[in-house]
Order: structure tokens, then sequence, then C-alpha cells
């Protein structure tokens, strides 16, 4: 039996989420790399994660939702493929701030993550990540991604089978104009940038927004976005 296969196996039996974050921890030691990391967010604001990351960095990447620049999460939403992290575009200087700062947590500059999408507008992540040098991290890529695709889909059936489907209902329906609205925002631009962009007034982009915080339960603009990111309603 294959190490790969051992360890879909192990996935298969683990009846709790603790077993599951026992397990993606043995995985990153198995694999030799930084880290590994899964993360499920739902619609109902109920979160997962099994993760080896540093629980301060954790905790500060979230209080200062650095998900809203991080290029990782923005590919996501766009593909279905696995995203290399050096091929992305870490120019912003708010990108290139988020990258030393996760470096100095000990998350590594190399990385892979490959979104999963599933039902209800609901989106998972499963990454690795390491500070090898570009051509050790691409012998690593060559070795074990087709696996990491497996095992990444693999661990977000078996979570989600142990969270429970009635966790993860259907998304609001956002009208295409308050998706655009959202969009916009979430890409730093201004609401009289935006309107400008749209061609409408402020005053009825304000109302769609209203309208989309209504619908997603959020408290502000920045909870709008960021919950509609989490679901998967932005455009890409």
């Amino acid at each position: 039996m294959t190490w790969v296969e051992t360890f879909l196996e192990k996935l298969q039996n683990a009846k709790t989420l603790d077993q599951i974050q026992d397990l993606v921890t043995h995985l990153r030691d198995g694999l030799g790399v930084e880290h590994a990391v899964y993360h499920i967010t739902g619609t109902t604001g109920r979160e997962y994660g099994a993760l080896t990351y540093d629980r301060e960095w954790v905790n500060t990447y979230i209080s200062n939702r650095q998900f809203l620049v991080d290029p990782v999460v923005r590919e996501a939403f766009r593909r279905t493929g696995p995203i290399n992290w050096r091929e992305l575009d870490w120019s912003p200087p708010a990108s290139r701030r988020l990258l030393g700062e996760a470096a100095a947590a000990g998350v590594g500059k190399q990385g892979y993550s490959i979104p999963i999408r599933g039902i209800g507008g609901q989106l998972a992540l499963f990454s690795v990540s390491s500070f090898d040098s570009d051509a050790t991290w691409d012998r690593f890529n060559e070795a074990h991604l087709n696996n990491l695709i497996l095992i990444g889909h693999a661990i977000h059936q078996r979570a989600t089978q142990i969270m429970g489907d009635d966790l993860l209902p259907q998304a609001p329906s956002l009208t295409p104009r308050e998706r655009d609205v959202l969009t916009l925002l979430s890409l730093g631009v201004s609401r009289a940038q935006a309107a400008e962009r749209l061609a409408i007034s402020q005053h009825t982009l304000r109302d769609y927004l209203d309208a989309a915080r209504e619908k997603l339960g959020a408290q502000n603009t920045i909870h709008a976005v960021a919950t509609a990111m989490a679901r998967g309603l932005l455009m890409p």
C-alpha cells in the first residue's frame, strides 16, 4: 500500500475534526514541508481549519482581514486548478507586506494551493508551503502535486461529512449589480470610482450596497465584501 493509500484509508476512518487535524500534521511531517493547511468557509459563518500555522499568525491574518489582499485567495475565486504562489502578482504594496509578514511567521515563501468548491457557495483551500529553493520546490511539485490534489479533495469530503450538510445551506442570491459593486470594492476601488465605472450615481451604488449587506447579514461594507468572497459570490 502506498503512502497516499494509507493516508486516504486513515482519513476515511476519521470520526472527528480533531482526527483530521492530526492527519494533516502527520502529512506535513511526512512530506517534509513547512506547513500543510486545509481551510473551509461555509455559508453560515462557521469555519473549520486543519492547519499547522502558528496560531498567533492565523489570528493576526484574520483580525487584519489580510484575505482581502492575499493573492492566493483572490486567485482561488478565479479558477479551480492548483495555484503556484510563485506565479502570482505580489507587486502591490499590501501583498508584498503580507508576503514578508507570512515569511517572518514561518509560513514559507513557496507554496501550492488547491481550490475546492462545494455546494452553497462553499470554498475550501488545501495548501502546502516551504522555504525551499525554486529548483527544489519544482522537484517537489513534480513528485507530489497530483497526489496533493487528490488528498485535498478527500480531506474536504471527509471534513464536510463530519461537519454535516446542515452547516452548508444555499448562499443568498445577489443581483448582478450588487455583485458588481462588491467586486469593485473588493479590489480596493473607492465608492466614487466604483459608481463612475458602473455609470451610476453614488446614491444608487449605496442602495445596491445596502441591499447586498442585508442579504449577507453583514454589519458593514468590509464584512459584506469578506462574506461575499468567502461564499464565492464575487465576479472573477
